[in-house]
């Protein structure tokens, strides 16, 4: 089993910064891929970004540029770097890791209003 937990959703402006950490704990040895998906209101629940263990990254055509996905292994957690954020950028944040199955965290809300 492996335990996710995000933090650092909130309230930010247009054009604003943050970010998001998701914190790993179990077995987590046994990953070999994690993610951002995002789901706004009304909306499907959609890939944001992607890395390997092996630190191969991927994004999503519409955070390409502004967002980075990185990982601390020494402390089992994962980011994503937000920059330059819109309106639609407002979702909910879902922090998933793929290995004997796929599991998720809990979310954390991203609200980018003025």
């Amino acid at each position: 089993q492996v335990q996710l937990v995000e933090s650092g959703g909130g309230l930010v402006q247009p054009g604003g910064s943050l970010r998001l950490s998701c914190a790993a704990s179990g077995s987590f040895f046994r990953i070999y891929a994690m993610a951002w998906y995002r789901q706004a209101p009304g909306k499907q629940r959609v890939l944001v970004a992607t890395i390997t263990s092996g630190g191969t990254t991927n994004y999503a055509d519409s955070v390409k540029g502004r967002f980075t996905i990185s990982r601390d292994s020494a402390v089992n957690t994962m980011y994503l770097q937000m920059n330059s954020l819109k309106p639609e950028d407002t979702a909910v944040y879902y922090c998933n890791a793929v290995g004997d199955m796929s599991y998720w965290g809990q979310g954390t809300q991203v609200t980018v209003s003025s």
